[in-house]
Order: C-alpha cells, then structure tokens, then sequence
C-alpha cells in the first residue's frame, strides 16, 4: 500500500483534531479505512485457520503417518504457532509478528516431513494433517509479509508440498496424480486469497487517498474562507477607525474638530491593538438593552460628540448576547461618526428602545443634516455597507437607513429569534 504525503498527514491530522476524541476516531489517523479493512481480513483468516487447523488438529488425533517419535514435536511445532495466530487475530494485537512465525515455522514442518515419515507406507488416497495447513500458511503470509513475499509464499508453499509428498513416496508414479492435484488446487485457493486481499487493501488505500484529498481541499477552502472573513473585518476597522481618522484629522480647522480627530484617532489605536486578541465586539456575556445606551454614550463621547441617548426601555426584557450587543453599538457608533463628519452632527438624535414586540431591540441615529443618495454610494465605501449592514446582518439583525433632503435615519434592529 502506498503511504500518504506527509502534507496529507499534516492536513488529517489537523482536521481529526477538532472532531471529538474517541478510541475509535484515534485509532490511526488519516488511515481510517485500511486500519478497518486490515481488522476484517484478520477475523476472516482467523475464522478460516480456525475451521482448517482443527481439521487438521483432528486427522494428526487419527493413526498418524510419521513415525511416534516425530508425531508430538511435529505437532507443537506448527500448533503452537497456529493457535498463537488465532488468538492474535481473534485479539487484533500482534496479528503480524505471531502470523509471520506460523508462515517461517509451517515450511520448516514441511521440510522435516520426509523425515518424519521414512520408513512408513504412504497411502495416496489419504491426505496427512498437514496437508489442511497449506493455504493456512499463504493466508498467514497475506497478514505477515509484503504483496512480493505473499505471491512467493503463495506458490512456494503448495510445490514445496508436493516435492515433500513425493519425496515420502520415493515418487511413485500412483502418487504423481494425486499430489499434483493437490498443489493444482491449494496455488489456486491461495491464489485467490491473496489476490483478494490485494484488492480490499487497494480499495482501502484508495478510499484513504480520496479522503485525504477531500479533507485537504476542505482545510484549503476554510483557509481562503477564514482569509476573506479577515480581509472583510480589517477592510471595515480600516474604515471605521482608521481612514475615517485620518480624513477627519484632515480636515480639522477649528479646535472642535482637532478634538474629534484626536479623539477618532485614539479609538482607531485602540481597536487595532485589540484586533490581534479578537476582541473588537468584547466577550459573549449576556448584557441588557439598557447597556446599549451608555455605550453609544460612552462610545460618542470618544469621538468628541456630547449625547444623551432617549431611552424607551422595557425592565423585563430578557438580556442579549455580548456579541450581538457589540455589534450593535458598533453600527450604531458608526452612524454618529458619520453624522458628525458628513452632517457637522446637526440634529444628532439617538434613540434605545427594548422589549417592543416582536423587536428586542432597536436603536435609531437621526441627524437633520442635507442627506445623500445611498444608490450613488461607491462600492468601495465601506462605512455603510460593511461597518453598518454587513457588521448587524453578521449577529442576525437588520438595519436600515432613510435619507433626503431633511436629514438621515439609521435604524438597527435585532430580534432573539433571528440568533
């Protein structure tokens, strides 16, 4: 089987790191399958040796060709190993090392065999026990040893057979029949079991590489995803805090408005500082619509607007969540901006409302400014569309602005059941 890239690996091993961790999610990462396929093909041949080695287990109980001498040292050498294999592969621990002991030691009982038997009559309408251990051994070899070594076992083990059956024979012509039957027969079994235990493994190996694959180009399109939602944020605090600034610093004459720059530039260092910790719309702790008010406050003071927002507050509406909190007063600080740079703050009315059905929440920014043309608003301004709609619409709310000649209205509205 191939192995994985190890950018493959890196790339699997970091997406199995946010799944929950269990003992089967754990077992082998980026190698789920083949791990699976490799524990079925081992209780197969677990359960085939099983029914096979007992076959032969019961013929080697039945009169016995070898001689007495050999019989018992014959059989703890090749059923010990055999039954080390069963347990292993009944157990899914040590499958490989006790399979590739039974496929070394079962040749070795082959090999000793004429040795054994010298001296016996050989019948050659009976088969000996461990003939049923042939395709035992190719089996073992497809658990043990690599694709080259089990075709080598796989027609080794059989043609080492018959020349051991021949050889107890002194290779009489009766038995030629019959043994090359029998080698005819176990090279095609075994070649057909390891032939299918080629293929599941492939398929295994393929189904891992597609996954692999799969699993990289998600972790690619979440990057470029995580990238895109960054650029956007930086674009809208580049705005928000940043450009508007720097504009407002430029345009400063009078004292009043040297205060507002300095002001907007003090917000605008602050936010980048907290850009890096995540940390721009604060923590997720539940706060009341009441607290929306002494933000906007607090928030319009820092860019040197004096305000006391009109409150229309219901006690008993339920708290919201901090982030959807701080997007709001967000949106709703851009909106003053706005109306101070581009209106001269004329007008400037804030207003809170909480617990009127079915809104939770709304915050309504009016200024009696001259207005403009939201249609003729560049694509590439972002107050509006990323710092007002876009930012509100992320925590599952909604905004609107109305604007003419008799001024501007910017109303956000968040409601609980749009989380």
């Amino acid at each position: 089987m191939a192995s994985e890239p190890e950018s493959t690996r890196a790339v699997l091993d970091d997406a199995w790191g946010h799944i929950p961790q269990t003992r089967e999610t754990t077992a082998g990462l980026g190698s789920f399958t083949r791990l699976r396929i490799e524990r079925i093909i081992s209780l197969v041949v677990g359960l085939g040796s099983l029914v096979l080695g007992t076959q032969a287990f019961l013929n080697a109980l039945l009169p016995f060709q070898e001689s007495p001498a050999w019989h018992v040292p014959l059989m703890v050498i090749t059923f010990v190993p055999l039954a080390a294999m069963l347990i292993a592969c009944a157990a899914g621990r040590g499958v490989r090392v006790s399979a590739g002991i039974f496929a070394l030691v079962y040749p070795l009982a082959l090999l000793l065999w004429p040795a054994a038997t010298a001296g016996g009559d050989a019948d050659p309408a009976s088969e000996p026990w461990i003939w049923f251990l042939v395709n035992v051994a190719t089996v073992a070899s497809v658990l043990a040893f690599p694709l080259l070594l089990q075709v080598v076992w796989t027609a080794l083990i059989p043609l080492l057979f018959g020349v051991v059956r021949l050889i107890q024979a002194d290779f009489a012509r009766d038995y030629w029949y019959s043994v090359m039957l029998d080698v005819s027969f176990a090279l095609i079994f075994g070649g057909m079991l390891t032939t299918l235990g080629w293929v599941f493994r492939s398929v295994a190996a393929n189904v891992d590489e597609t996954r692999a694959r799969a699993v990289e180009s998600y972790a690619a399109a979440a990057s470029a995803d995580a990238a895109e939602q960054e650029r956007i944020a930086v674009a809208a605090l580049m705005h928000d805090s940043v450009l508007a600034a720097l504009i407002a610093a430029e345009r400063a004459h009078t004292p009043r408005e040297r205060t507002l720059a300095v002001a907007m530039a003090r917000e605008a260092l602050t936010r980048l500082a907290n850009t890096e910790q995540g940390s721009e719309e604060g923590s997720d702790e539940p706060r009341s619509p009441a607290s929306l008010a002494d933000d906007i406050e607090r928030a319009a003071l820092e860019l040197g607007v004096r305000l006391s927002v009109e409150r229309d507050i219901d006690p008993s509406t339920p708290p919201m969540p901090g982030r959807v909190a701080g997007a709001l007063v967000l949106a709703a600080t851009q909106a003053i901006a706005n109306a101070a740079q581009h209106a001269g703050g004329s007008g400037l009315v804030v207003t809170v409302d909480g617990g009127i059905e079915p809104t939770h929440a709304r915050i309504t920014v009016r200024d009696t400014g001259e207005g403009f043309d939201l249609d003729r608003v560049p694509h590439d301004r972002l107050g509006i569309r990323a710092s007002i709609f876009a930012r509100v619409a992320a925590v599952g709310g909604t905004s609107d602005i109305h604007s003419d000649r008799d001024g501007t209205t910017v109303q956000i509205e968040w409601r609980e059941s749009e989380r």
